[in-house]
């Protein structure tokens, strides 16, 4: 005895999802992917009829888009790399200038103006007051 089911879409009632990416790269890489497609497909590429966007004006600049994002990214890296040398090679700068203002300050108490002499900018108004943004 045999029993014939009929095939039954199960997938019907689900929604589906379909992800754009939030990362440029990511979203390049998808564009790409996607104007490659309408282009193989020609004239039958269902993206032919899009009101506001055209594949033939934004695709062909997807290419050039990402070799600039990888640039970018190389200069990123570039500049953290840079970052991180200065840093160390600038070692407490913070904590001498300020000992160094301190002392000055106190060798120099009847004159202070005598700072700017070594470069500090020297002010005989009180420092303005900082306001508070709730």
């Amino acid at each position: 005895m045999f029993l014939f089911i009929k095939n039954i879409n199960f997938m019907a009632n689900k929604s589906v999802r379909v992800d754009i990416p939030k990362n440029v790269e990511e979203l390049l890489t998808l564009g790409e992917k996607i104007y490659q497609k309408h282009v193989a497909d020609g004239n039958s590429s269902p993206l032919t009829t899009l009101q506001d966007y055209d594949w033939s004006v934004i695709g062909p600049n997807l290419v050039a888009a990402l070799a600039k994002h990888d640039e970018a990214e190389g200069y990123e890296k570039k500049m953290k790399e840079a970052y991180e040398t200065r840093n160390k090679l600038m070692g407490d700068i913070a904590g001498i200038v300020k000992a160094t203002r301190d002392l000055l300050k106190g060798v120099n108490s009847k004159s202070p103006q005598k700072l700017g002499e070594w470069g500090y900018d020297v002010f005989d108004t009180p420092a303005p007051k900082k306001v508070k943004v709730a």
